[in-house]
């Protein structure tokens, strides 16, 4: 169903601490809590390990080619809005690690669905469900609906389009401008960072956990292969 954006607006605004972000601070901030989860032998991240998750094929909308000038500038800046610290762990390597918990006010599955949003863009509930689940299980879309109407309360998650199959959703971290477009896209054409087209496969869940899965070997081997290049 649809939330009363107004009455959203009222209880969200008394314990809001997170702001809106550019598209390269929230490539980073979803990137550390994404390896948070999927990775934590190799979390928290260097900058380099930073740069090269923000930057992989799979797991991304849209493909990126930052630079690690472009993620530096972006990690001190999320560390300037309370998102994220620097900490040094026994190596002269700087590390860092968000603080999503705490900044956005959300427990272990919500901010994995933050992040499947961050790092992908607007989805439909069945494939949001099936990648999510490479961090946090989510059983099935009935599952989903209070996780997205907590998420709703707090503005962290947009809804796109009415309620019913294929409803599209993003997170609520775009700046006002960003968001305006998007609102205005939707739900017809994608944009940069949107996926529009719901599966007509009733297996398409399961099809995107198991693409999920397997992409997330791949980052394993990556990150692992980084780390002991550093």
């Amino acid at each position: 169903m649809h939330h009363d954006p107004a009455s959203a607006d009222n209880r969200a605004s008394l314990t809001r601490h997170w702001s809106p972000m550019n598209p390269t601070e929230r490539r980073v901030f979803g990137v550390l809590i994404e390896k948070a989860k999927t990775t934590p032998d190799v979390y928290p991240l260097t900058l380099n390990a930073t740069t090269t998750a923000c930057n992989q094929k799979n797991n991304r909308v849209p493909q990126t080619n930052y630079t690690s000038d472009d993620v530096q500038q972006a990690l001190d800046s999320l560390r300037q809005l309370g998102a994220v610290t620097e900490v040094q762990t026994g190596s002269q390597t700087s590390k860092y690690k968000h603080y999503a918990y705490d900044w956005l006010g959300v427990d272990k599955t919500e901010v994995a669905v933050v992040a499947e949003l961050l790092l992908r863009g607007s989805q439909t509930l069945g494939d949001l469900r099936g990648r999510t689940a490479r961090m946090e299980s989510i059983a099935d879309l009935a599952a989903l609906r209070p996780v997205l109407d907590s998420l709703i309360v707090k503005e962290l998650v947009i809804e796109l389009s009415p309620a019913g199959r294929g409803q599209m959703v993003t997170h609520g971290l775009y700046p006002a401008e960003e968001m305006k477009q998007l609102r205005a896209r939707a739900p017809g054409t994608s944009g940069a960072e949107t996926v529009v087209q719901p599966s007509a496969d009733p297996a398409g869940g399961r099809v995107a956990k198991l693409e999920a899965e397997l992409a997330e070997l791949r980052d394993r081997v990556t990150l692992l292969e980084n780390r002991l290049t550093q």
